[in-house]
């Protein structure tokens, strides 16, 4: 009796144990099942976290690109009505006196040889006449004063062309494609950054050595493409002023080498800005190349260099705002590439490409 007992305690005993066994198993599964769609729901998670960073970075760049092109906008249509009002405003005096120092020129030379002629005629004049005469230098006057006219003659065409470039740079037909001939633009924009080339106290005069190729029309808009050569001959005339600089500070004399090593002299003493224009057939591309022997950028600034907003200019010199107003005018107004190359202490050089025929016309 008592060996039946314990074999049917062990009996039992063996059924609980195959109970929870199962019991146990059923757990493990269950824990496995929860774990498992747990993964499921960590990845779909992390998947759905990875898509709206996605989309709010993406967002964020549209938002940055349209405030840099409301900027851009903004600036271009105050600039164009400010220089433009003030080139219709300085034109009709200029031209008015441009049209009058011929007459001017005219009438003197008539003076001039009427009294040689009186001279001729009447070579002992009455004693108060003599010494006007003497009085007055009328020898030098007579050289002089047609120099005089001269130069104020060549003067003013001066201002002339310079508010024809006032009024070529303004131009606000940046919602017209128009044949324009680009090396007009180039001179013109050159033409108002004159003033920013001459020499003064901390360097000497920076050079500008033009390497036109035959270009013909080229379709584009030709307010939004002279500001591009605005910003990048700016850029340039900044690099190379702060050569100059870091050179004074430094006390060094290093030479300065252009960026391709092609366009400029393997070694410079003086800021130069070579410009290159030609025409890519194979591609019907026209491609501009803007190389300076300035200071460089280093690889933290060409990283960085595509961020609205970035600069490297000192707080009220720069905005941060010209190079990436620069490459949506060329990549997304223009459909061509903007890129550039540059080392520390070898200058930079800017490359442009925009299709010779416009497929926005």
């Amino acid at each position: 009796m008592a060996r039946i007992k314990t074999h049917l305690q062990n009996r039992n005993l063996t059924k609980q144990l195959k109970t929870h066994n199962q019991q146990l198993k059923q757990e493990i599964a269950d824990r496995l099942a929860v774990e498992t769609k747990l993964e499921k729901l960590t990845e779909e998670l992390e998947q759905r976290v990875e898509e709206r960073t996605s989309q709010l970075s993406q967002a964020l760049d549209n938002l940055q690109q349209a405030q840099v092109s409301l900027v851009q906008q903004e600036k271009m249509s105050t600039l164009g009505e400010l220089i433009a009002g003030i080139a219709h405003e300085i034109n009709n005096p200029v031209n008015f006196i441009l049209g009058n120092l011929s007459h001017a020129s005219e009438y003197t030379q008539n003076l001039i040889d009427l009294f040689q002629l009186y001279q001729q005629y009447y070579p002992n004049p009455e004693v108060e006449i003599a010494q006007k005469i003497d009085e007055i230098d009328i020898d030098f006057l007579m050289q002089d004063f047609p120099k005089i006219i001269s130069s104020m003659h060549k003067g003013t065409k001066r201002l002339a062309q310079m508010i024809y470039s006032l009024r070529h740079f303004s131009r606000r037909d940046d919602s017209v494609v128009q044949p324009i001939d680009i090396h007009e633009g180039i001179d013109c924009t050159l033409l108002i950054l004159q003033y920013r080339l001459k020499a003064n106290s901390e360097r000497s005069e920076i050079q500008i050595i033009k390497d036109y190729g035959t270009v013909p029309p080229v379709e584009c808009f030709p307010g939004p493409l002279n500001q591009v050569f605005m910003n990048l001959l700016a850029n340039a005339i900044d690099a190379i002023e702060e050569s100059f600089v870091t050179r004074s500070n430094s006390g060094a004399n290093f030479p300065k080498i252009a960026a391709s090593g092609v366009h400029l002299s393997s070694v410079l003493d003086n800021g130069q800005i070579t410009i290159r224009t030609a025409v890519d057939e194979q591609r019907s591309l026209v491609v501009i190349q803007i190389a300076d022997n300035g200071i460089g950028m280093t690889e933290e600034v060409k990283q960085r260099l595509s961020e609205p907003m970035f600069t490297t200019k000192p707080v009220g010199k720069g905005t941060g705002l010209g190079l990436s107003i620069s490459r949506q005018i060329i990549e997304k107004k223009h459909g061509g590439t903007l890129w550039f190359i540059s080392e520390p202490g070898q200058g930079t050089e800017f490359w442009i490409e925009i299709p010779l025929l416009s497929k926005k016309a």
